[in-house]
């Protein structure tokens, strides 16, 4: 099944109010169309996203109600996420997985990691011991990766809880971390007291 295309909308400084129209093209909203072409092409390659380019002096006023009133204004979802200025592409990368990942479902096996967690080389030697076939996802390496984990993860384990790595999906199923993962495998997991400190905020976590 497809998932739903995420509406990503531009309101450019083009267009005309009563006597007033825009003779002059807006550099920083050109450079926008510009990121947001190159990002939809690369970052978020596979992604469906709907990209409609509006004029803003013909319509302000219909961002003004979620807060836009600067063109070039972008916006995710009826969401406000920048404005004023031209687009970060690290801003419109988060919103656009943030919203795919509310309506499209994880399939197969997938390990989200780091290189430097001795826990999720744990993991990877857990899969391989059980000759189970995995996708590994570098959150340090690829910030499409890191979104998609937070953006998957926050809402199963609550939004004041620090994530960590590695975590894991089986079968489209979240399983957790690495201890997790070792006993659904049937693999003997030796207690280890310094497990749960391999997070990606200073602070421990429950899930190792």
């Amino acid at each position: 099944m497809t998932a739903q295309a995420v509406k990503l909308t531009l309101y450019r400084w083009a267009g005309a109010w009563g006597p007033f129209k825009v003779n002059i093209p807006c550099g920083e909203c050109s450079l926008t169309v510009d990121v947001i072409n190159d990002t939809l092409e690369t970052e978020l390659a596979g992604i469906p996203v709907e990209l409609e380019i509006r004029d803003w002096l013909t319509e302000w006023w219909k961002p003004l109600p979620k807060g836009g009133w600067h063109a070039p204004i972008v916006m995710v979802e009826g969401k406000l996420v920048s404005q004023g200025h031209a687009l970060n592409r690290g801003v419109l990368t988060e919103a656009i997985i943030a919203a795919h990942v509310e309506r499209a479902g994880v399939s197969g096996n997938h390990l989200y990691g780091k290189a430097s967690c001795p826990h999720c080389v744990r993991a990877k030697e857990y899969f391989e011991q059980a000759g189970v076939e995995y996708v590994y996802h570098d959150v340090v390496r690829d910030p499409r990766a890191l979104y998609e984990m937070i953006g998957r993860v926050k809402p199963i384990v609550g939004a004041k809880t620090p994530i960590t790595v590695p975590q894991i999906w089986i079968d489209g199923t979240y399983v957790g971390g690495a201890d997790q993962l070792g006993g659904l495998l049937g693999l003997q997991v030796e207690p280890n007291p310094d497990r749960g400190q391999n997070s990606l905020t200073a602070r421990p976590s429950l899930v190792a």
